[in-house]
């Protein structure tokens, strides 16, 4: 059933005071006005929840909605944006029209909200409720990517540094342990690098000592690296710095951080049509 904003007041208060005054439905109520299962939802608390992919296999069947798309747009001096305009839209639609209608908006970046643009609730009468909860991380995924791309930046530093005073024999143990009966395993990963250098074996027992020191060594140039470590926090004193300084490190590289929305693995994440997809390039 559609809800209509009651009690506006025509001096519009402060986004804040109409946040914090409001009272969010229980989102299992949503999700039963809405058609959602009670075991299709992951909730967070009362007030919010990740809905399972699940549902799209049970609704596989259903004609597709209508799908509007507010593009990027320079907000007024009073901050009416992308998301104003889209909740608006939503309420529009949905409160006054009577339509069924999903506000689909991403997870804002910490970093801009503590910056000098702000939260990314939308504004006024139009905005996203719980604001706080919903600028300071709500039920969002930006601390994984976070930890997926610095994961990747320590691997590659840490391989640089494993290569540079380990024998080939000693990176192919690291890399295809031996088992208790003396025999080696190799990953459908390391399957693919061997494709890469033209080597088409798959049990890594055949492989000659030129193939191995190949295939365990990357052999990266520091100077070539334009992957950056990340942080979801506007921080200007890491745009530029120094890593490997420590005593047992063994050599040092300039570097620096970017913001987690910029990073690579966040654009994967955008562009991806599916888990397998997303796998797929991630590699």
């Amino acid at each position: 059933m559609p809800h209509k904003l009651t009690n506006l007041k025509t001096a519009v208060p402060s986004d804040i005071e109409i946040a914090q005054e409001a009272t969010p439905l229980p989102i299992s109520q949503i999700a039963n006005e809405v058609g959602l299962l009670p075991e299709e939802l992951i909730p967070y608390g009362i007030d919010k929840a990740k809905v399972k992919l699940a549902v799209r296999d049970r609704l596989k069947d259903r004609p597709n909605g209508k799908y509007i798309d507010v593009t990027a747009i320079t907000p007024t001096p009073l901050g009416e944006g992308k998301t104003t305009t889209t909740v608006g839209l939503s309420q529009a639609l949905g409160a006054h029209l009577g339509q069924k209608v999903f506000t689909c908006i991403r997870q804002p970046s910490q970093g801009p909200t503590f910056g000098i643009k702000g939260g990314a609730a939308g504004g006024g009468y139009s905005q996203i409720i719980p604001m706080e909860d919903f600028n300071l991380h709500l039920t969002g995924d930006i601390h994984a990517i976070t930890a997926a791309n610095n994961l990747l930046a320590a691997a590659i530093d840490v391989r640089m540094h494993h290569e540079s005073y380990q024998d080939d024999m000693r990176l192919f143990n690291a890399l295809c342990p031996k088992n208790k009966d003396g025999s080696r395993k190799i990953a459908p990963v390391q399957i693919k690098r061997l494709e890469k250098l033209g080597i088409n074996k798959t049990d890594p027992n055949d492989l000659t000592e030129a193939e191995i020191s190949k295939f365990v060594r990357l052999d990266i140039d520091p100077d070539t690296i334009t992957w950056r470590r990340v942080v979801d926090t506007n921080d200007r004193f890491l745009r530029g710095i120094t890593i490997g300084r420590g005593p047992a490190e063994k050599f040092e590289r300039e570097t620096g951080f970017d913001i987690t929305v910029a990073s690579e693995i966040m654009a994967i994440l955008a562009l991806t049509t599916d888990l397998a997809d997303m796998r797929e390039r991630l590699g």
